[in-house]
């Protein structure tokens, strides 16, 4: 197949470029940022995912779109409407690309949204599933929802094919942010406050999020579907800093203090948000990524767990 991939320098764009390059298919990139070579791209384009955008050079005679390329962060730190400047690329943005990819004829377009259009946190044992009412918390996440329910306007009104994947937290080689911090302090062995808590998350490691990306891209019963995926085991912080530090070859120093008097320290320290992130609940249902589509977690959180180390150790970072 003849693919467009959006966002491809970044940290999920890569993995999924090198392996659908190496599968035979042939690959347009498109990102923000310029890179000097790219051996799995038989071209590449550089430039913004606005509004105005002209996608005609990169579009022309493709099968399918990979929109990967994202707004995470307000860059304009004062915009006094931050939901207006998320708009701007993950939405604007994307419905822009996906009009013109029905003008030039393409066949599917996989688009890569957010688990967090489900919501923040789960009861405990009560997993998301695709047919929950929408909850998105904060700009981001609406501007996630409203980009899918665009997209489906299109797909009702046009032969080409929408399909959404709702990740968690992805992690693997080339992570950054929390992850990657959190691997940081393991590896320094940091004493962190987490080794009592029981709480369940579903996460989902690189390997396994691109071998559901290239399943939806070729499996006729994708189309037009909403999955939510993980890697089909669901952990406590605990766990997950015990088995990274494992995966790390070095001790988790992990320090038994009750959730709540975290919960409490964090709500006079104004860290509410970040220690609901580690103490609450976020699980995700796969039954209809297993049922639908046939598919099932390639790697096992453990074996992810052990790309990212043998990458951070190999780095530094």
């Amino acid at each position: 197949m003849k693919i467009l991939i959006t966002g491809y320098t970044g940290f999920v764009g890569k993995a999924v470029t090198v392996y659908l390059g190496s599968k035979g298919h042939q690959l347009i990139g498109w990102s923000r940022q310029r890179r000097a070579k790219f051996n799995h791209l038989q071209k590449s384009f550089t430039g913004d995912i606005g509004p105005q955008t002209d996608f005609k050079s990169a579009l022309s005679g493709l099968d399918a779109v990979i929109h990967l390329a994202t707004s995470v962060h307000v860059m304009n730190e004062k915009a006094k409407n931050p939901l207006a400047e998320f708009r701007k690329v993950n939405v604007h943005g994307t419905v822009n690309l996906a009009r013109q990819a029905v003008r030039y004829g393409v066949k599917k377009f996989i688009y890569l949204s957010s688990i967090k259009v489900n919501g923040e946190q789960t009861a405990y044992s009560c997993a998301f599933s695709e047919d929950d009412i929408p909850n998105p918390v904060g700009p981001y996440a609406i501007s996630k929802l409203e980009a899918e329910q665009e997209l489906f306007k299109i797909a009702y009104n046009s032969s080409m094919e929408i399909i959404i994947i709702r990740p968690p937290i992805v992690y693997g080689p080339g992570v950054k942010a929390n992850f990657r911090s959190m691997m940081k302090w393991l590896y320094k062995g940091a004493p962190l406050p987490l080794g009592a808590t029981k709480n369940k998350r579903s996460l989902v490691g690189l390997g396994n999020l691109v071998d559901f990306i290239a399943t939806c891209l070729e499996h006729p019963a994708a189309a037009n579907e909403i999955f939510l995926v993980s890697d089909g085991e669901d952990i406590s912080t605990s766990e997950l800093l015990r088995r990274t530090a494992r995966a790390l070859g070095v001790p988790a120093r992990l320090l038994p203090i009750p959730p709540m008097l975290l919960k409490v320290a964090a709500k006079l320290a104004g860290k509410n948000e970040m220690v609901h992130r580690l103490l609450g609940n976020l699980q995700v249902d796969i039954s209809k990524a297993k049922k639908v589509l046939g598919w099932s977690p390639s790697f096992s959180i453990d074996e992810e767990l052990e790309k990212a180390a043998r990458w951070f150790l190999e780095e530094k970072i």
